[in-house]
């Protein structure tokens, strides 16, 4: 059953993303093209609408005592930012505006074809299964919990 609504949840994100153009990489790289004089604020209202429905589903879900299909909540334990942190999120964006995909996105950007989506797709598979086998040669982050 949680598979069964996980896949639904995601077909449902993947069309929504695919309605609003955010798989789009020309959309997104337009969006985040502030100078150049053709700059495309429309994702901002795309983003905007994803954070009111958050903000509501965490007022409906707060007043919960356990979600419908687990038995507790499981809350992130790592609340510190720190060099791993940084270093990531500065990775992802820099990938973002370079491409204009981001990892999830790109799924459902396999709709619009194209040889660079699946390149894209390939080099994020190629260097997540890099990050794996390199792992334990990487320093551990201290843990904040």
């Amino acid at each position: 059953m949680r598979a069964a609504i996980a896949a639904l949840a995601g077909l449902i994100f993947g069309i929504g993303l695919t309605i609003s153009e955010m798989t789009n990489p020309a959309r997104v790289l337009a969006f985040l093209d502030l100078f150049s004089g053709q700059w495309d604020p429309s994702l901002i209202f795309v983003m905007g609408g994803g954070i009111v429905v958050y903000g509501l589903g965490l007022l409906i879900l707060r007043r919960r005592e356990y979600p419908v299909l687990a038995p507790r909540f499981k809350y992130p334990q790592k609340s510190k930012i720190d060099a791993q942190l940084v270093t990531g999120s500065a990775l992802f964006g820099v990938g973002w505006g370079l491409v204009g995909l981001c990892p999830g996105p790109s799924f459902s950007a396999l709709g619009l074809g194209g040889i660079p989506i699946l390149i894209f797709l390939s080099a994020s598979f190629v260097g997540m299964y890099g990050f794996e086998m390199l792992r334990p040669f990487l320093p551990r982050a201290k843990s904040s919990a």
